[in-house]
């Protein structure tokens, strides 16, 4: 809502990725290079191995007041200043799905051209999106394996929850409206309190009660070592994302 659809110019080779603009009032091209004639802030959020290419062809047009950001993983931002003209105010930029639902977290590195400025103009732009964190660059594919990625561990754990009510005799919906719903208090009180989630953990749990039994069980199938591993190998992964 910060900005006018009608000042959102979008390019993409095939219309069918250009449907959801249309419809949102944005204008559309095909011409990557009219994007830049007719904006001040670019994003580049195409597939690592395209972006090279899209580099080569909107390079004549980037000048000293264009801001580019790019969401391709693994893009350093080394190699987009080398493919970009010298001084280009560059930022890297990962976001994750729930951008779509205003509840996302991103997390952005500057180039050596941009400054406070365009840092504080990107953050300020996407804060409506959700959690936007400015970070050292190597943050980033650690961001990946951990929220990136982290939304799809995120799903499965609420199916599994959901499938242990079923299992107990809950309908099946409304199992998965109390474990989602479950989720999105337990977060809503990570960021609103800001305690360690170990804090949060062991507040639920009572002597002898339900939580430290269940509690308990995941220990045994060791949940948290999974769960860091899986981090680990998507970051990993995410590292070599851009080298295929």
């Amino acid at each position: 809502g910060k900005v006018p659809a009608g000042s959102i110019l979008a390019s993409a080779p095939s219309d069918k990725n250009l449907d959801a603009w249309r419809e949102s009032g944005c204008r559309t091209t095909h011409c990557n290079l009219e994007v830049l004639q007719e904006s001040t802030l670019v994003f580049l959020a195409t597939k690592p191995h395209i972006l090279p290419g899209v580099l080569q062809e909107i390079r004549p047009a980037v000048g000293p007041h264009h801001i580019v950001v790019s969401l391709a993983a693994g893009v350093t931002l080394q190699t987009l200043q080398r493919l970009l003209p010298a001084g280009t105010k560059v930022l890297r930029l990962m976001p994750n799905l729930p951008c779509v639902v205003q509840a996302g977290a991103m997390v952005f590195a500057r180039g050596s051209g941009a400054g406070d400025g365009e840092a504080a103009l990107l953050k300020n732009l996407l804060s409506s999106c959700g959690l936007c964190e400015e970070v050292p660059e190597s943050y980033i594919n650690i961001h990946t394996g951990l929220s990136g990625s982290g939304v799809a561990y995120v799903y499965l754990f609420a199916e599994a929850l959901a499938e242990g009510a079923v299992k107990m005799g809950m309908p099946g919906g409304l199992a998965s409206r109390i474990a989602a719903q479950t989720l999105l208090g337990a977060a809503k009180m990570m960021l609103e309190t800001g305690e360690h989630p170990a804090k949060l953990r062991g507040d639920v749990c009572t002597p002898g009660g339900t939580t430290i039994h269940a509690l308990h069980q995941l220990e045994k199938g060791a949940l948290r070592a999974t769960i860091m591993n899986a981090v680990e190998v998507a970051t990993n992964r995410a590292c070599n994302v851009a080298e295929d």
